[in-house]
């Protein structure tokens, strides 16, 4: 049995799909969703190739309403349907998006990760990471990838 279902949501189409299927889970099995959403820098190839990282205070509070609003938006969804969550908002300047949620599973703790997932490989997976991949390989608690409706194309 899931009592405690952990959903990162990112307001992308796979992470609502993930969040659709957290949310039957849930009301399922009367589990708790924790929806996290992780704020993480990012950087930006300078004009030489150089990579600088580009993190100011007003770009790491729009990141942060953003953020804010995802989970919002997320949570109204499945207040909708009745599920019982919460919502956390966490940062990782520099860090992993994945080692975020797996750090944040082993400590809340979970019984089940459901994680949106696009699906990339070849190429593509190597060049962007795989957050999901990361998840997958790490950690010990059960995850449930589900992938987007759109099928990425063959690397």
């Amino acid at each position: 049995m899931y009592n405690k279902i952990l959903v990162p949501v990112d307001g992308s189409e796979p992470s609502l799909l993930g969040l659709g299927e957290a949310i039957r889970l849930a009301k399922n099995q009367k589990s708790t969703l924790r929806l996290l959403h992780v704020v993480h820098d990012f950087l930006v190839i300078g004009a030489h190739g150089a990579g600088v990282g580009l993190y100011t205070s007003q770009l790491r509070k729009d990141l942060r309403e953003r953020g804010e609003q995802i989970l919002k938006d997320a949570a109204g969804i499945a207040r909708q349907q009745g599920v019982e969550l919460e919502t956390k908002l966490v940062e990782t300047p520099g860090g992993s998006v994945g080692a975020m949620i797996v750090e944040h599973a082993e400590n809340w703790p979970a019984d089940l990760i459901v994680l949106g997932t696009h699906g990339r490989r070849g190429i593509r997976r190597l060049v962007m990471g795989s957050d999901a991949e990361y998840v997958v390989r790490t950690t010990p608690v059960p995850v449930l990838l589900v992938r987007g409706t759109k099928v990425p194309p063959q690397d």
